[in-house]
């Protein structure tokens, strides 16, 4: 089964292109063997932040929750002070995911518009694919701060179809994070499923048509 009539390929960032955990992997040797629940409990925080704060109405941009996240984090795992600045460094500067350049690659050979759309500021977005040198395969990088609340709010999953003038299911989306595909997939996106960790679908009244192990695998199907 293929995606037909796709319009733009429109990518997650966080956990979907970048790999969340290798700020906390560089940082192993120091934090010690709890570095992968630390990483876990970073990111789960953070997510949960976002949440709140657009159901609370109280918006902070993405980079002021992943400080505060961070202080709760270390806190919790009484991580000592003094690593903070070189989290945050290293966070700026995630690494990508091995296959990611191969597929950006293959879909700029299609002729596909290609994007992301993500939590992130539009200058950590910047960074991030500057500092990985994959900034030239991507026509926009879409960011939530445009309306000023998160994913997966309906508002931010409008931005694609506001930019190309197309309809939801013109556009094929791409994330790891379940809650955020059900999201894209309820507003009518064709949302395709990364399970690179081969994870349980969350029960969210959604269920994805099309689920990959990793970037490579959207090849065959768009």
């Amino acid at each position: 089964m293929k995606i037909e009539n796709t319009k733009a390929c429109v990518f997650d960032a966080y956990g979907t292109l970048f790999d969340v955990n290798s700020a906390a992997a560089q940082c192993k040797e120091k934090i010690g063997n709890r570095w992968e629940a630390f990483a876990n409990a970073w990111r789960t925080t953070q997510l949960e932040y976002t949440w709140l704060r657009s159901l609370i109405k109280k918006h902070k941009n993405f980079w002021e929750i992943t400080e505060d996240s961070l202080d709760h984090t270390m806190e919790t795992f009484k991580i000592k002070k003094n690593m903070r600045s070189e989290l945050l460094n290293l966070y700026k500067k995630l690494s990508p995911y091995p296959e990611v350049k191969e597929c950006l690659e293959n879909l700029k050979s299609k002729k596909i518009k290609i994007a992301i759309l993500s939590n992130g500021t539009p200058d950590l977005l910047k960074e991030l694919v500057e500092s990985n040198n994959i900034q030239n395969y991507f026509d926009d990088i879409m960011s939530v701060e445009s309306v000023g609340i998160y994913k997966p709010d309906s508002k931010v999953y409008e931005m694609p179809i506001n930019k190309y003038n197309c309809k939801p299911e013109n556009i094929c989306f791409m994330s790891s994070n379940t809650w955020d595909v059900s999201g894209g997939g309820i507003f009518g996106y064709n949302a395709v499923w990364v399970n690179r960790f081969n994870k349980v679908f969350d029960k969210l009244s959604y269920k994805p048509k099309f689920v990959i192990n990793n970037l490579k695998e959207l090849i065959n199907i768009i």
